[in-house]
């Protein structure tokens, strides 16, 4: 830099480094360190400076100048004693600088936080919520989806987990209106409609990360649509959980038969009664039974595989299908009678039969 500019850059700063020189010139002369009135107020105008958006490096350098401006007219026995003046007015000044930093980046995530809070449980006028979104990089005039990722242990913002699908995301990506962070322990990504590869991505970077499972809600529009898409991917966890699916990657689009069955719960369980009641008369009772159906009508109704999935022979299978047949009536290899079983056997895994009552 020239010297012309050098001072040309040092004249923005001339608020900041009033009466820096005299403090630096009663320093030396004394031989005494700088007081604590002094170090108030130097970091004073650390503060001020970092509150204006002025970089420590460009202040530093400042300083620095302005001490080289210092250093003639500093008596020769005591021109030893800047260094030390210096570095002491440097480390105050930085000090206010990096508290005032510091309190902004926490003023920042708390507005992150409850920008975040309002926004995944509505608790906010739409409006008002649309607008603090543009300055998180949302548009909420347009549709969102929102994926959720859930592993063995709970997530946070700055957790090893929650960097590194950051910084696999912002490589893809980068920035393109996506938000990413975390709630009670998840990791959730908030996408627009029109960017559905960035959820995919999003899931296989998490599932690998995690080992857990991920669910991606539908797109729908406006602020409220970003709290049902959240909802969706909640309850496609939940329903997993309840289940036993195993599969990495869900969607709630693939899952929507299941809140229909489970919408009318008195019908649902009416039916499990009376379709799976008379399992409950087995020897073991009716788990096992039901378990069998389950792992059946999950391969496909076919026997090897559902003992392969059992860890059981063939014949067990066949024998545990038999004995289903003669208790119920229904016979699980029959088109028909195998529809109702299997409409049975969702509701009795939706209301937690037969370890809940009915």
């Amino acid at each position: 830099m020239t010297e012309s500019g050098t001072v040309k850059e040092h004249e923005g700063f001339e608020g900041y480094l009033e009466g820096y020189a005299e403090i630096l010139t009663g320093a030396c002369v004394t031989g005494r360190n700088l007081t604590r009135e002094e170090r108030a107020a130097l970091r004073s105008r650390g503060e001020r400076a970092a509150e204006v958006g002025i970089g420590l490096r460009a202040l530093v350098r400042a300083h620095l100048s302005a001490a080289q401006r210092v250093l003639p007219g500093v008596p020769g026995s005591a021109a030893g004693h800047l260094l030390s003046a210096v570095e002491q007015a440097v480390d105050a000044f930085a000090e206010g600088h990096e508290r005032a930093q510091r309190l902004a980046i926490r003023q920042e995530e708390a507005a992150r936080r409850e920008f975040i809070d309002d926004l995944l449980y509505g608790r906010s006028d739409l409006g008002r919520l649309a607008e603090r979104a543009v300055r998180f990089g949302l548009l909420l005039s347009h549709a969102h989806a929102v994926a959720v990722a859930q592993g063995p242990e709970p997530y946070d913002d700055g957790c090893a987990v929650t960097r590194t699908v950051e910084s696999s995301l912002l490589a893809r990506f980068g920035d393109r209106r996506i938000l990413l962070t975390t709630r009670t322990g998840r990791l959730i990504c908030v996408a627009p409609e029109d960017e559905p590869e960035v959820l995919t991505h999003f899931a296989e970077q998490a599932y690998a990360a995690t080992g857990g499972q991920v669910a991606i809600g539908r797109a729908h529009p406006g602020a409220g649509g970003v709290v049902h898409s959240y909802e969706e991917a909640l309850n496609a966890l939940d329903l997993a959980a309840r289940m036993s699916m195993d599969e990495p990657v869900l969607r709630a689009v693939d899952l929507l038969v299941y809140p229909v069955l489970a919408r009318d719960r008195q019908a649902m369980a009416d039916l499990v009664r009376t379709a799976l009641g008379p399992l409950q008369q087995a020897r073991g009772g009716a788990k096992p039974l039901l378990d069998t159906l389950a792992a059946y009508f999950d391969t496909g109704c076919v026997t090897a595989q559902a003992a392969r999935r059992l860890n059981l022979s063939v014949r067990a299978i066949t024998y545990r299908l038999d004995r289903i047949h003669r208790l119920t009536g229904a016979d699980p290899g029959d088109p028909v009678q195998r529809y109702t079983l299997q409409t049975a056997v969702v509701g009795a895994r939706l209301l937690d039969w037969p370890d809940q009552p009915l």
